[in-house]
């Protein structure tokens, strides 16, 4: 474990404590058709995770339905690339599958009284992929990057804001590292996950070299990236598989015809109507997705500069009817930005804000001047095919109310150049991955973040926000971001519908397989079954 000084355990009352439902691997409950909303999910454990013994050695192919965005881990901009990425690269600490913080790189860490200053200790002989052993001025440098403090600092490198409150990283001996900071922070430890690479290595692009469990062979652009095992990973017994392949393909249907023919041993996110279909030699797996689904509206645009529309779109909207008919019942309904997960935090009852009401949204459209309602475009990536299915729901929902939506199905590069970044659009329908951290999912509301593509404006979130950063107190934490989660709730920013479950067609002949609190795809524990 790792250890720090019991007076500042507080500090660290680590916000991912979760007490997450159904992320252990476990198994969906088949004779359960239906999810009652915000209800945990009955799940089995599957016989494969406690009655197989594993084997060592094969080789196994992953279906993904998105194209790496790039293989640089403090570049990465999606989810889908860091999932994958998970399998190369190790930061001070990792996540296991309960959502604890765990050693990686680092073996243990304390904080100074004041919270201003954490030591981390690093493992002795962890090494890169390339053999080479890992240093303090490799972590330094791998912090100081993820932070934007290099000088010059390399402007394609994606810097974690939350490492902002670092003022300084320095080796204080071969295997101890310290972070200073600027202020203390209750919510920076999550962040020292980020990726510890080598000093100056320009390759990371092309050839990343990590500390993970499998090293890095070759990736081909909309086919696949392979990956083999380091057979000098320092955690005894994993990985169990010698070789493992992500195969690329452009949608989930493409993908689940691989499957289908037998090409692909494990696919994530496969729809309700797939897992009703699964070939011989496969099952289903069922577990939390962490996602936030909803339709994000751009609140700059008319008629969503209004907020009485806005409200409308929320009441004229039947949530679980959405997960019924595209999950089978598989999810949880949700009324915020918040991810249920973070139990403490998370407003529960911000779920019955917005009942399915289609004469009260009637009555808002007319009141904001739209009586014979409008039409609008729902901007859905394409090869998601989940999302999809959720945005025809939504489209014959408002069709009750007067409301006229198509839908506008673009690649996932165009989605993060016109809507992500350039905020180009109407409304849009996609899941945004959990964060490590609460505040964090509050963050992107901000008035000035970069990544407030919904342009949502609002001084007094602003000021609640800063407030939060600054709270050191739980409790008063705790009411800070529910009050915002409840001003983000009442401006309708976006209509939150769902946190999804990931349904997942794995081959029977294979075990391991395992749901996380956070985005990745762990391959270190799959094995074949004797």
């Amino acid at each position: 474990m790792l250890k720090m000084k019991p007076a500042k355990v507080l500090l660290l009352i680590f916000v991912f404590t979760l007490a997450l439902y159904g992320c252990s691997g476990k198994k969906e409950d088949t004779n359960k058709s239906k999810t009652p909303a915000n209800e945990n999910s009955s799940f089995t454990e599957p016989t494969e995770a406690t009655e197989s013994e594993p084997t060592y050695g094969g080789s196994i192919t992953v279906g993904i339905t998105q194209d790496l965005d790039g293989l640089d881990p403090h570049k990465a901009l999606s989810a889908g690339t860091k999932e994958v990425l998970f399998n190369i690269f190790e930061g001070l600490v990792k996540f296991d599958p309960d959502g604890n913080l765990v050693p990686a790189v680092a073996e243990s860490y304390q904080i100074s009284e004041d919270g201003m200053v954490y030591t981390f200790t690093l493992r002795e002989n962890v090494k890169f992929h390339d053999g080479r052993l890992v240093t303090a001025d490799d972590v330094v440098y791998s912090i100081k990057r993820s932070a934007g403090m290099l000088e010059p600092q390399d402007p394609t490198v994606i810097v974690e804001s939350a490492l902002s409150v670092i003022s300084d990283v320095i080796a204080t001996g071969e295997r101890t590292v310290e972070i200073r900071l600027k202020q203390a922070e209750t919510e920076l430890l999550p962040y020292l996950t980020c990726s510890i690479v080598p000093k100056d290595y320009e390759g990371l692009n092309t050839k990343p070299i990590g500390t993970g469990p499998f090293k890095f062979v070759s990736y081909t652009p909309l086919q696949s990236i392979v990956m083999e095992k380091n057979e000098e990973y320092y955690l005894k017994g994993v990985p169990y598989l010698d070789r493992v392949t992500f195969k690329i393909s452009s949608n989930t249907d493409a993908a689940f015809m691989e499957l289908q023919a037998g090409n692909i041993d494990i696919l994530p996110y496969i729809t309700d109507s797939q897992a009703s279909s699964l070939p011989k030699g496969y099952h289903l797996e069922s577990g939390p997705m962490n996602l936030i689904q909803g339709l994000f509206i751009n609140n700059k645009v008319a008629p969503f500069d209004n907020k009485l529309v806005r409200q409308a779109l929320c009441y004229a909207i039947d949530r679980q009817a959405v997960i019924d008919m595209v999950a089978g019942g598989r999810g949880n309904v949700i009324g915020t930005n918040m991810y249920p997960g973070f139990k403490k935090y998370y407003d529960e009852s911000l779920v019955n804000v917005y009942p399915y009401n289609p004469e009260k949204a009637k009555e808002l459209l007319n009141e904001a001047g739209y009586p014979n309602g409008f039409k609008f475009t729902i901007i859905v990536p394409s090869n998601y095919q989940y999302h999809v299915d959720t945005a025809q729901v939504i489209v014959e929902q408002l069709k009750q109310v007067g409301i006229t939506a198509q839908i506008q199905l673009i690649e996932w590069s165009s989605w993060k150049s016109d809507v992500y970044q350039g905020r180009n659009y109407e409304t849009t329908l996609v899941g945004l991955a959990a964060e490590l951290a609460p505040r964090k999912a509050l963050s992107r509301f901000c008035s000035d973040a970069n990544n407030n593509f919904m342009n949502y404006i609002n001084p007094e979130f602003d000021a609640l926000y800063k407030q939060g950063e600054l709270e050191t107190e739980e409790e008063k934490k705790i009411q800070l971001y529910k009050k915002m989660q409840a001003m983000l709730t009442n401006d309708a920013v976006a209509v939150f519908i769902q946190d999804p479950h990931q349904m997942t067609a794995v081959n029977d002949k294979l075990g391991g397989y395992t749901y996380y609190p956070i985005y990745v795809q762990d391959m270190a524990r799959v094995y074949y079954k004797k």
